[in-house]
């Protein structure tokens, strides 16, 4: 929880604020942009959010915030839970952004796509029982796939949460190279340039795809972004706070 102690000078008078343990993720500036913007090596609050949309933006920025660098002097317990129950966030179709970015990913963005052959998870948020129910109502997690070697965040728990028994512990699947890899059935993963693609929060390097229950990571060399999830170039920060502003108390 941020303290008023470590508050940022640069954040402006009023009830939100951001602290000094920020770690200019840009989580904030994507979810409510009219209210957040990176100010030297921190995010800071810019203008304090007005009316339904501004909060319930504001408040979506604050859990979605990995370190929870953002608080509020006084909480609107009724805007919070409204933007808590906001996530998974629908972006488009079947393509949600899970919210509750974590620190170990160093506040990489999550996704969840329903897919006719199984649900992926990409990436990993926070592991959370109100997201492991999320999942599970819209048909469960049937693969996950890692974008990073090493910010895998809490991907062991939702793959042991979403264990079958019938699944080979050790199944694992590295893409290298830059070629097209089919990962499954019309699931194509294509290579990307690394610093476009994690700017924007779709794909970043080395993916590793695996199914359920088998909690392996492997080193991959190579960019990919997957195909279902067409758009989510995008998803930071436009589609982020277009669906972000269209929810409010």
């Amino acid at each position: 929880m941020a303290d008023q102690a470590n508050r940022l000078s640069t954040n402006v008078v009023g009830n939100f604020f951001v602290d000094a343990t920020c770690i200019n993720c840009d989580t904030c500036r994507q979810l409510a942009p009219t209210s957040f913007r990176k100010e030297g090596e921190h995010s800071a609050v810019v203008h304090q959010p007005e009316g339904g949309a501004q909060l319930h933006q504001a408040y979506q920025a604050l859990l979605a915030c990995p370190v929870g660098s953002i608080e509020t002097v006084r909480s609107e317990k009724t805007r919070l839970q409204a933007a808590r129950d906001s996530f998974p966030l629908q972006l488009e179709g079947g393509v949600y952004y899970n919210g509750f970015n974590s620190e170990k990913s160093f506040g990489g963005n999550s996704f969840f796509i329903q897919h006719h052959d199984g649900n992926w998870l990409i990436d990993s948020p926070r592991y959370l029982k109100q997201l492991v129910e999320a999942f599970e109502q819209k048909g469960g997690i049937t693969y996950i796939f890692l974008t990073h070697e090493d910010d895998v965040a809490d991907s062991a728990r939702y793959a042991k949460q979403c264990a079958d028994a019938d699944t080979v512990p050790d199944a694992e699947w590295i893409m290298e190279g830059r070629e097209t890899v089919q990962l499954r059935s019309a699931v194509p993963g294509h290579p990307g340039p690394g610093p476009h693609a994690w700017q924007h929060g779709a794909a970043v390097r080395c993916a590793v795809p695996f199914q359920r229950g088998s909690p392996l990571v492997g080193p991959g060399k190579a960019d990919a972004r997957i195909a279902p999830a067409a758009g989510l170039e995008q998803a930071a920060p436009s589609a982020l706070h277009r669906q972000a502003s269209g929810s409010s108390v």
